[in-house]
């Protein structure tokens, strides 16, 4: 009898094989299932058409790049033990099994706790169903560079920062999959070159010198993506939508209010949870695992009709596509807020309660590359370790690290305004 192998058709690296009997056990499990409803993207969709694609999909092919990834360092004879390399592939299969409905858009609205927390106890349920399948896979998701050195035999740190770090299979992943499914081409990676060029020193992860022009077009392609497409003025406007009709049908729920939901769905508007609720309590967990995307937008479509003004208003917008208008800048927009709601205030007629869900304002931000985060190194030809903002012409520099903030309004479009 031949060994199973799963074979998937991706469209981004063509077929992908995952051979391992671990692996194959973790893809056709429910929980790893769940994530074929959970969009990739959020309401991405709503400006690039094609942006459907799944958090399942993601996973498969960040797992398939850790692949990639460990037979390159293979051929540098910097070789992990077998276990290793199916607990790294593990790790990167699992890392984003904790997200909820819409992913970063609901994170707080919606469940309240952080999808890597919830990743961890998911992952820690599973290991429990295997009997002690994922606890390799564990470790390494949850590696803390502050729990000791980086160096050692059994600490293998450049494992995690395949995972989690700045230069990980989970961005090389995405940045090549939503440039791909929304067809801005300023997101595409040479991803296969960056895997070519890792590295290891010290048990730490790091690019030869030859590298750095592929490792700075991922930065920089990172930040083309995030102006261009994650933090898209009209991508904005529909998260913020999005948060504002659960946080008003939470409202509604938690005053008495009968809405229609899914039980699932009910479950978590009818509740305030924390992360020790979580974590004291696993019924929590089970209905976590039974929520998607398709939870969120049923629900959306019968409250069209709801006798609430204001969620009846905003889930209109949303299924009509009749989204808020957004201005986005990196001035004061104090001003320009005071007369947008006086102006909606009056001729819509709204109390202050509901002029909260029209017209308001926030702060967006993105950081391209993180100095205060684990860094990109460089190993110098002469044998130096280097940041990569410290290497000569670099581009990227240290204004190029600074985050970016932008101040945003989101108001409704009303007839004749």
């Amino acid at each position: 009898m031949g060994i199973k192998v799963k074979i998937v058709n991706d469209p981004v690296y063509g077929f992908i094989r995952f051979p391992e009997p671990e692996l194959i056990k973790v893809i056709d499990h429910p929980m790893f299932l769940r994530l074929r409803g959970i969009k990739q993207m959020g309401l991405a969709q709503l400006v690039y058409p094609g942006a459907v694609h799944t958090r399942l999909a993601h996973s498969l092919g960040a797992c398939h790049l850790m692949g990639k990834a460990l037979d390159e360092l293979k051929a540098k004879d910097i070789q992990p033990g077998k276990d290793e390399c199916v607990a790294a592939r593990l790790a990167a299969l699992l890392h984003d099994i904790g997200h909820g409905p819409f992913s970063h858009s609901l994170e707080n609205a919606l469940v309240g706790v952080h999808h890597e927390t919830l990743s961890r106890l998911i992952m820690q349920r599973m290991d429990r169903e295997f009997g002690g399948m994922l606890q390799k896979a564990i470790e390494i998701f949850e590696y803390s560079s502050e729990a000791g050195s980086h160096t050692g035999a059994g600490n293998k740190f450049y494992l995690h920062q395949l995972v989690s770090s700045q230069l990980d299979v989970d961005r090389m992943d995405y940045l090549n999959r939503d440039s791909f499914y929304t067809g801005v081409s300023e997101g595409v990676i040479g991803y296969d070159r960056i895997l070519q060029m890792l590295t290891v020193r010290d048990n730490e992860l790091m690019v030869e010198e030859k590298g750095v022009y592929s490792v700075e077009k991922f930065i920089i392609a990172r930040r083309l993506m995030y102006w261009q497409v994650y933090l898209h003025k009209t991508v904005l406007g529909a998260e913020m939508l999005l948060i504002n009709i659960l946080k008003r049908a939470k409202e509604l729920v938690q005053a008495g209010e009968k809405l229609f939901s899914t039980p699932a769905l009910n479950y978590f508007l009818s509740r305030n949870l924390t992360e020790e609720d979580f974590l004291s309590d696993d019924q929590h967990l089970d209905n976590f695992l039974q929520l998607d995307d398709s939870d969120v937008m049923a629900s959306i479509k019968v409250w069209q009709t709801h006798s609430d003004r204001v969620l009846s208003m905003l889930c209109k917008m949303l299924i009509l596509r009749k989204l808020y208008k957004v201005l986005l800048s990196s001035e004061d927009l104090a001003g320009i807020l005071r007369d947008k709601k006086q102006k909606i205030k009056a001729l819509m007629e709204l109390n202050d309660d509901e002029l909260q869900y029209f017209v308001f304002s926030g702060v967006t931000s993105n950081s391209t590359y993180n100095i205060n985060d684990e860094l990109i190194k460089i190993e110098t030809k002469s044998g130096l370790v280097k940041n990569i903002t410290e290497i000569e012409d670099s581009l990227v520099n240290q204004t190029l690290a600074r985050a970016v903030h932008k101040n945003y309004i989101c108001y409704i479009q009303t007839p004749g305004y």
